[in-house]
């Protein structure tokens, strides 16, 4: 029996994506965002209600993460469970993480019921997500590279060979450079530091 491979790459989106439907005179406006982190929601939310500000509802929903596990669904006054679900959902069928998709609703008169509302969401993000560039990226993993100053550019060296990227530098007494390396480089990185003096590495907990 063959064993079964590591998953080494993940899904997300390239760019962000536009896309609009109408059911009964509403209209409904589907975007699409790469997102990271649950903290710049709050910044896209408003910088879509200055876009919009005349739009009755922002329903949205995002999944972020390597795991997957970190998401959320917001209704925004509509009905419960009839439109961030089925934005998720629309995430989750394409295997997505790392994406932001807000569904911006003028209301246009008519009550859809929530099979219709339900479904508008659901189309909305669908198409919203069908014209947005998907792309594969490789998982990783994070480690804090204690260092000196000088060895800085040996490092970033390092990381231009491994495929790696830098995520941030506390420069204190010594350099602690908090670094992501794809999960099918991390041997090869670590065996790279065995042979640098005065650098050590451990994986980052948060």
């Amino acid at each position: 029996m063959s064993e079964v491979s590591e998953v080494t790459t993940y899904k997300t989106v390239g760019e962000c994506g536009h896309a609009e439907f109408r059911d009964k005179g509403s209209l409904f406006i589907g975007q699409v965002y790469p997102f990271k982190k649950s903290d710049e929601l709050k910044l896209i939310l408003l910088d879509i209600k200055k876009q919009h500000p005349k739009a009755n509802h922002y329903c949205f929903a995002y999944r972020v993460g390597m795991d997957m596990l970190q998401f959320r669904a917001n209704d925004d006054g509509e009905p419960s469970g009839s439109a961030g679900k089925p934005i998720l959902n629309q995430i989750d069928s394409r295997g997505l993480t790392d994406v932001l998709v807000v569904v911006i609703r003028y209301f246009g008169g008519t009550l859809l019921g929530v099979p219709g509302l339900i479904h508008a969401y659901k189309t909305t993000a669908s198409l919203a997500l069908q014209v947005t560039p998907e792309v594969e990226k490789p998982l990783v993993r994070e480690f804090i590279v204690h260092c000196g100053y000088d060895q800085v550019n040996d490092i970033f060296t390092l990381l231009h060979r491994v495929g790696g990227e830098k995520i941030s530098i506390d420069q204190s007494l010594f350099c602690n450079m908090r670094v992501a390396i794809p999960i099918i480089k991390t041997d090869a990185f670590l065996y790279a530091l065995q042979n640098m003096p005065g650098i050590t590495a451990e994986q980052a907990t948060k």
